[in-house]
């Protein structure tokens, strides 16, 4: 049972004042300026804009379970915590990196006695749900369906192919966007301008080009933004007006150890894969060597490249250029034989050949429309005169009847049908020029 909470005294003293100083000396920048009110969250209008949905459930204290999906720095965890704020709800947090169904069970205990003795309401916040199995995600259905929490969930990966469907069925999905320059530039102007939580209380003058570096290489996300602007006014040295100056170099080395964005089992790993195979299809070498590079500089497995490639060279280059499929083969055992870093000399090679060379998928579709087919008649007999009459029995059933040998015949004379009776006449392959660069 939860017991009543002591009443604290409003008066400071000396250990509040050192929990204070030590919160503003340790904790990072971008929790410490983390806004509790709407009116403060930047970006997101489509969602929490005047007279949008989430806006005016939060507006009317009539909260429903929701998933946010978006990418790294959006504002999930920023707009789960408004959101219990606002609604006077008791917050908990939860990551599913690091918990499991013991501790999500003690958290449902503990909001079903607080809604109990207290009648408070429980906003769970779950970041990176994804990351939960099946069972784990099962286990708290039943507290999202009877009210005991009222679920925010937050992914960067779809919802479709990483939550189950019941949970789904269950919860309203709100897609954040990357953040742009403009609110970006907000976030950044409020930080050096707050003086409480921010870094208003020194005097900073970050350079041009290291401000253009930081809303670029930001790529949308307020969190590494924020981090790094605090690295590179750390790092900036005083004048004798006591300004720091930030300058490129500064911003460059606060953002050297950005990581790229990708999920090698996630939905942006099938995106880029996409965005590969697409550009060799259109023989695009610049956007394939691009999307190459950054499958290279976020650590994919190079075979996993190479294999891909062997495919490419089958379905789409095909009998345009039959080479192609050797030199992807051999592309993918240099691969094999060599791995990173000298390997990527070889993707390249193979990348740029690929996706110069002719492309024609004709034996590609031919397949596709015979496979078709093939579940429509996998019961169709073999016509007789294609069988083999390999016993007396069979060849009184006629099997092997009116056979014609081909090589006994000229191409027009030996004509004969290859197909079961139901598909006489179909045609699979269907030859064209194949395309050029």
């Amino acid at each position: 049972m939860l017991l009543p909470m002591a009443k604290r005294s409003t008066t400071p003293d000396l250990f509040d004042q050192r929990v204070s100083h030590d919160v503003a000396r340790f904790v990072p920048l971008a929790d410490r300026l983390r806004p509790m009110k709407l009116e403060d969250y930047v970006g997101q209008e489509d969602i929490i804009g005047e007279g949008k949905l989430l806006r005016k459930a939060i507006e009317n204290d009539e909260l429903f379970s929701i998933i946010f999906w978006g990418p790294p720095g959006s504002g999930k965890t920023t707009l789960a915590r408004i959101i219990a704020n606002l609604t006077k709800s008791h917050y908990e947090q939860m990551s599913a990196v690091t918990s499991g169904i013991a501790d999500l069970r003690r958290v449902v205990e503990q909001a079903g006695e607080r809604r109990k003795f207290h009648g408070e309401r429980t906003v769970l916040f779950v970041d990176e749900i994804h990351r939960w199995n099946k069972a784990q995600q099962d286990a708290f259905l039943p507290a999202v369906e009877n009210g005991t929490v009222v679920l925010i969930g937050a992914t960067t990966e779809n919802p479709s192919f990483e939550i189950i469907s019941p949970l789904l069925s269950r919860s309203r999905i709100f897609v954040l966007k990357r953040l742009g320059v403009p609110e970006l530039s907000k976030i950044v102007k409020r930080a050096l301008t707050d003086k409480v939580v921010g870094l208003g209380r020194e005097k900073v003058k970050i350079a041009a080009k290291a401000m253009d570096l930081l809303m670029s290489a930001g790529n949308g996300d307020a969190r590494t933004v924020l981090n790094a602007l605090e690295i590179g006014v750390k790092a900036a040295v005083k004048d004798t007006d006591d300004v720091k100056h930030v300058s490129l170099t500064d911003m460059e080395d606060a953002l050297q150890h950005k990581a790229l964005q990708y999920d090698k089992h996630g939905e942006e790993h099938y995106n880029v894969i996409s965005a590969f195979i697409k550009s060799m299809r259109g023989s695009n070498p610049d956007g394939a060597l691009y999307w190459l590079n950054r499958m290279v500089e976020a650590g994919e497995d190079p075979e996993f490249i190479a294999r891909r490639m062997v495919v490419f060279a089958s379905e789409d280059i095909g009998l345009a250029d039959p080479q192609a499929l050797q030199l992807a083969v051999a592309v993918f055992n240099a691969v094999k034989l060599i791995g990173y870093p000298e390997c990527q000399i070889s993707l390249a090679h193979g990348v740029v050949y690929l996706a110069l060379a002719p492309k024609n998928n004709t034996a590609y579709t031919g397949l596709l429309a015979a496979k078709k087919d093939v579940k429509d008649t996998m019961n169709a007999p073999v016509p007789l005169h294609l069988r083999n009459a390999v016993t007396d029995l069979m060849q009184d059933l006629n099997y092997g009847k009116d056979y014609k040998y081909s090589h006994d015949y000229s191409p027009a004379a030996g004509q004969q049908e290859y197909l079961p009776a139901k598909l006489k006449g179909q045609i699979y392959f269907k030859p064209k020029k194949s395309r050029t660069t």
